[in-house]
């Protein structure tokens, strides 16, 4: 097996210190599964702006095309909000997804048992969900042409443009066809089809694609009452498919079922499986550098890494088990702890090390 590279790009805010308890993490896992990997790191972001005026260096894309996987901890904060939107931290990881196709974002909304008492449902609602939203992320209004902001009749108006092809929409959709074949075999396709042409032509691509996967029960739903249903029943989803502003809501929506954006991993995959992996929350300035940030989102984003991008489902299996071990073991940071007697309050780098010694028990 050749060596696959990995790049690492920690970011801003909570970034420098969640990241390295993925890397050890990996490299855990990479020795117990004989994974063959090797390590290079650049810089993306805020902390790119101040070191070279840009947001996505050329040199970190040109790593990051090298890599089979792109390891991302967070980018932004306060330091640079004034600053052009052009310029903003935001568009070093929307250039990383648009010159490197990743084009299917998956975000599972997870919640592990010792956890069911840190969401702000009923536990009854929750207890065993598994949900996995499959988002489309190089397309739609966050990219579309035109936009911008112009005066007209002595005002400002702003503008975007809401754009999809139907090769956009088939290919998302057949990655979400596939994912459900893999799980519960159920596919709701989210949209707006009442109101927006463009989610209409989603609508009727997505129906005609179903006919190449008899297995697959599809469902269609307005995004409003999408959100609505996530908390009223949640558990009534298996997978859900839908484009990118959407997608985007959405899965913050079912974030929140877990008990924290702390806890939830992403993938952004390319059509030949390659692909960047961040935790879902943000740079969380107010809290850097004072090792209160939950390492677990970044830790599962490894799993994700090794399950889609390394082939290496034994390794992601191992290190989901391990930190349902910790978790169950009682151990929390202070945005999952719900105050039970049994709780252990611990830093990021605690986290960490406990996640490590149940990974390494388990070979």
């Amino acid at each position: 097996m050749s060596k696959q590279q990995i790049l690492i790009l920690p970011g801003d805010g909570i970034g420098p210190e969640v990241v390295p308890v993925g890397v050890e993490v990996l490299k855990a896992a990479a020795t117990r599964f004989g994974l063959d990997l090797s390590f290079d790191s650049g810089l993306v972001g805020g902390v790119a702006i101040d070191e070279t005026g840009q947001p996505l260096p050329e040199e970190t894309l040109t790593k990051a095309r090298a890599a089979r996987a792109v390891l991302l901890g967070s980018v932004g904060g306060p330091k640079w909000d004034e600053l052009p939107t052009a310029n903003r931290p935001e568009r070093g990881l929307l250039g990383l997804r648009s010159e490197l196709e990743l084009f299917a974002n998956l975000r599972p909304a997870l919640l592990f048992p010792p956890l069911a008492a840190a969401s702000s449902l009923k536990t009854e609602l929750v207890a065993g969900l598994d949900i996995l939203i499959v988002r489309e992320l190089t397309g739609g209004i966050y990219f579309g042409e035109p936009r911008g902001v112009e005066v007209v009749n002595n005002e400002r108006r702003g503008f975007n443009t809401y754009v999809y092809s139907e090769h956009e929409i088939e290919r998302i959709a057949r990655v979400a066809f596939e994912l459900a074949q893999k799980r519960g075999r159920r596919l709701c396709s989210v949209d707006k089809a009442n109101v927006l042409e463009v989610t209409q032509l989603w609508r009727e691509v997505v129906t005609a694609i179903a006919k190449d996967y008899p297995d697959v029960e599809l469902s269609h739903m307005y995004v409003d009452n999408a959100g609505m249903q996530l908390v009223r029943a949640p558990k009534q989803f298996d997978v859900l498919v839908t484009g990118n502003m959407f997608g985007d809501i959405l899965s913050d929506v079912a974030a929140m079922l877990t008990g924290s954006l702390g806890m939830l991993p992403s993938a952004s995959l390319a059509a030949d499986g390659s692909g960047l992996f961040e935790p879902v929350h943000g740079s969380a300035p107010d809290i850097a550098g004072e090792d209160k940030a939950n390492p677990l989102a970044t830790v599962l984003s490894v799993a994700m890494m090794c399950r889609y991008s390394l082939d290496a489902g034994e390794a992601a299996d191992a290190i989901e088990a391990a930190v349902d071990a910790v978790l169950g073991a009682g151990y929390r940071t202070g945005d999952i702890a719900s105050g039970g007697a049994d709780e252990v309050l611990v830093g990021t780098q605690e986290m960490g090390e406990r996640v490590l010694a149940q990974l390494e028990q388990g070979s």
